[in-house]
């Protein structure tokens, strides 16, 4: 029988994890003999709201020897393996932290990213043009970082959590769609929603020419990942909030395709106003959740071309 940390441990005992680690976690057999994993807070931190739910563990918070505490339970033992993993990264991602309240926020969000991943089930990773859509969302996101900081710029990007629009700043909405270079001149639409207008806030079309190629040269989805992300490290909270969102598109790095290349192409920007091919609400009675495509030929005349800061700081 394989080893765990929770093994020898009585019910309500405890054994921390590393005895070397900046922050209080602990191997713990709950009262009911149930294996857990527990993150004791001082009585300076913050509970961070909301927490994940997965199936068979167990995640919230609980006083434990006079002290709150983030808690994650197994309640299937057959799973033990698969868990131990699972606190193990969770405590991998605290431990970066040096601040507390800030290996709270990380343990938290690398529990999100294992919901997301546990959610997706026998799922092998995005489709190509799920793939294609992340490279192209992540051009945007770094160039947003460039030009507005990363806390704010990976606050705006709202496309994971299911908005209507992928980017959203005051006063300014940006979606983003991927196109193959030589494919016809469209974008497929997938909601009356995505093109419709936000008052008083001016919306940008954002077409990015994104190819793919199966060789040796250029990056893979992993490596448009790893830049992105090396642009939130030195900011923690930008750091959670970028997890979080690349979560919740459902990537995940062991589904790469190693060999597969992405390579960004032109950009053009169109302003959605007034006149724009588009369908929006209200649609006639019984229609509803509508997918369509639009000719680019037909946007020419709502194409931008100033950059992005400029077009930033129109708003």
């Amino acid at each position: 029988m394989t080893e765990t940390p929770w093994d020898g441990l009585p019910p309500s005992g405890a054994r921390r994890v590393n005895s070397k680690g900046c922050h209080d976690f602990f191997w713990v057999r709950m009262p009911d003999n149930a294996p857990a994993l527990l993150l004791r807070m001082s009585d300076d931190m913050s509970e961070v709201c909301s927490l994940p739910k997965l199936k068979h563990i167990g995640v919230f918070y609980r006083v434990v020897d006079g002290r709150n505490s983030y808690c994650i339970t197994l309640q299937e033992k057959a799973h033990i393996d698969l868990f131990e993993t699972l606190c193990r990264d969770v405590v991998a991602a605290a431990e970066q932290a040096s601040e507390p309240q800030h290996a709270l926020s990380r343990a938290v969000s690398r529990t999100l990213r294992w919901h997301h991943l546990l959610r997706s089930g026998g799922r092998r990773g995005l489709s190509i043009e799920e793939q294609q859509g992340l490279v192209a969302e992540l051009a945007f996101l770094r160039e947003l970082v460039q030009n507005i900081g990363p806390t704010q710029a990976v606050d705006a990007w709202k496309g994971p959590e299911n908005s209507a629009k992928d980017f959203e700043l005051p006063g300014l909405y940006f979606e983003i769609k991927a196109r193959r270079s030589g494919a016809h001149p469209k974008v497929r639409i997938s909601s009356e929603a995505q093109l419709s207008d936000i008052e008083g806030a001016r919306f940008c079309l954002r077409v990015h020419d994104v190819d793919t190629l199966l060789g040796d040269e250029g990056q893979n989805l992993a490596d448009h990942v790893r830049c992105t992300a090396q642009l939130f490290d030195a900011d923690i909270e930008a750091l959670d909030l970028w997890e979080q969102r690349l979560a919740a598109t459902g990537y995940q790095d062991e589904t790469v395709e190693e060999n597969r290349r992405w390579y960004l192409g032109t950009v053009r920007t169109f302003e959605v106003r007034e006149g724009f091919p588009r369908l929006v609400p209200p649609l006639p009675p019984g229609v509803e959740e509508v997918s369509y495509a639009i000719r680019l030929d037909a946007c020419a005349a709502f194409e931008r071309s100033e950059d992005l800061n400029q077009i930033l700081r129109s708003c």
